[in-house]
């Protein structure tokens, strides 16, 4: 008897382990709260996405039309520009399914992303540090041969990254196909595994401890920025014109970021699912959305050259610092 089930124990363990490392679809009940007012709340999200893609088109031809404005500042702008409309299919779908290969795309696109522009946030403080602080070695240091590279590292650097985090986390035997949120991420794909693992554990803590440094060298860069603008009036000018817009998108992105981080690893399940959906794509929206308005509206050169676009009249160019 003691043989039997030791037997039936050992089969039924066997095929749970089976199916655990047989996982393909995952459920995204994050959007089972939204199913009664999915309609209005497309029709909320196209009108935002429409804005985004409006407001990003007009700041990229504007800079690309100009020849004044290829400048390295006005180069990196152009890398913030970006959404993500696949959040309006699910929405409209009645089956909010995914394939395992499907979400681990899903997950490499969303937060190869945002690192990316995490990096060009970076970037801009570096080019708004020589351009203050050191003017003299502006144009020699900001070539046009090392702001490609600077452009190519920023974005083969955290697909990089991200790509080696999805490909551990395609390792793990999972013991779960529920994902409660909306899109997929690797940490929520990795809490569904049924035994921690090392390498999946360092390589996320890595990508967030080299993208934290990234904000700390933003601090880093504007403490220097703020202590030499305040040494007479035109550089306090150079700071509010060119650098404002900068610091404002950098707050907003290190906000967004961080209540969705906050959001997953303390796992707020007090919180109501409405709102830790709307944590969840805050940073997809939000970013895309503001950044154009800010840099439109306070470069006085970019906005000269929308301004041009929309009048159709001739541009005058004024205010501009390298």
């Amino acid at each position: 008897m003691f043989n039997l089930n030791f037997n039936g124990n050992m089969i039924n363990s066997y095929f749970v382990m089976d199916n655990t490392s047989e996982v393909t679809i995952f459920t995204l009940s994050g959007f089972n709260v939204i199913v009664n007012y999915r309609f209005t709340l497309f029709a909320l999200s196209f009108v935002c996405y429409c804005v985004i893609v409006q407001v990003n088109g007009t700041l990229i031809l504007a800079i690309i039309v100009d020849k004044s404005l290829h400048e390295p500042m006005f180069i990196f702008i152009c890398n913030l520009s970006g959404f993500y409309p696949k959040f309006l299919i699910d929405i409209l779908s009645t089956s909010h399914v995914i394939s395992y290969a499907g979400c681990l795309v899903q997950s490499l696109v969303v937060n190869s992303s945002v690192c990316a522009e995490v990096s060009f946030l970076a970037l801009m403080a570096y080019d708004r540090y020589v351009a203050i602080c050191q003017p003299l070695v502006y144009h020699s240091v900001m070539t046009i041969q090392r702001i490609c590279l600077l452009v190519f590292v920023a974005w083969i650097l955290p697909v990089g990254q991200l790509l080696i985090t999805t490909m551990l986390t395609s390792t793990l035997r999972l013991c779960g196909s529920q994902i409660s949120r909306i899109y997929c991420v690797n940490y929520v794909i990795r809490r569904l595994g049924c035994t921690p693992s090392i390498t999946t554990v360092f390589s996320p803590a890595f990508t967030i401890t080299f993208y934290f440094c990234h904000f700390l060298y933003v601090i880093y860069s504007y403490f220097y920025i703020m202590k030499t603008c305040l040494t007479c009036k035109e550089e306090r000018m150079k700071f509010l014109q060119t650098c404002l817009p900068h610091l404002m998108s950098c707050i907003i992105v290190a906000l967004s970021v961080l209540f969705d981080v906050l959001n997953m690893r303390l796992s707020l399940e007090k919180l109501p699912d409405s709102a830790q959906n709307f944590i969840a794509m805050q940073f997809l929206l939000f970013p895309p959305l503001i950044n154009p308005l800010i840099y439109g509206l306070k470069l006085t050169k970019v906005r000269n050259r929308i301004e041009g676009f929309l009048l159709g009249g001739p541009i005058v160019m004024k205010n501009y610092f390298p």
